[in-house]
């Protein structure tokens, strides 16, 4: 990698990291119900990231959990954040190989949907792990875990997928 190219990515890499930070932060339109929350526009710097470079996806996605972390979110919340390592890093390590998917519209969606089921199943099972280490009883948590964070995150991920492509792709543009 060339000297350009190198600050190219340093340069994106901050900027889609400071995004990511402040999101949680400042965002005025969030809803949080413990363990669920959903706030507009937190996965783009991480679906971003995804598009560009796996270790960019994994800074983003430590970002991203600092940045809910400092928000002052509960930590079962900070702990889903971080639970993003595992899309986005399968995410960006499918797209290095097949990176024609975000170019065809189908193969894009089929993408998208299999990446929010990823997504969902990751958050759900970063809530059971921390119900269960704490002592809650998670068999009485059937809706909050599968309805609100599970079918919530699948809808949520896409359309900040959809988002985050969009802008994407008129950057790519810019370029």
């Amino acid at each position: 990698m060339n000297t350009r190219k190198k600050t190219q990515f340093m340069t994106m890499t901050a900027l889609l990291t400071a995004i990511a930070i402040l999101i949680p932060i400042v965002m005025p339109f969030k809803i949080v119900i413990p363990p669920a929350s959903y706030t507009l526009g937190s996965h783009i710097a991480i679906f971003i990231a995804m598009f560009l470079s796996p270790l960019m996806a994994v800074f983003v996605i430590l970002a991203s959990s600092f940045g809910f972390l400092m928000a002052g979110y509960p930590m079962v919340i900070v702990f889903r954040a971080f639970s993003h390592i595992f899309f986005g890093t399968l995410g960006a390590l499918y797209l290095q190989k097949f990176p024609e998917t975000l170019d065809k519209p189908k193969a894009s969606w089929i993408f998208n949907f299999v990446l929010a089921v990823v997504h969902a199943l990751a958050e759900v099972l970063a809530c059971v792990l921390f119900y269960a280490t704490s002592g809650t009883n998670v068999e009485n948590m059937f809706y909050v875990l599968f309805v609100l964070v599970g079918f919530g995150t699948i809808i949520h991920s896409m359309v900040d997928y959809t988002l985050a492509l969009a802008v994407y792709k008129v950057l790519r543009k810019r370029r």
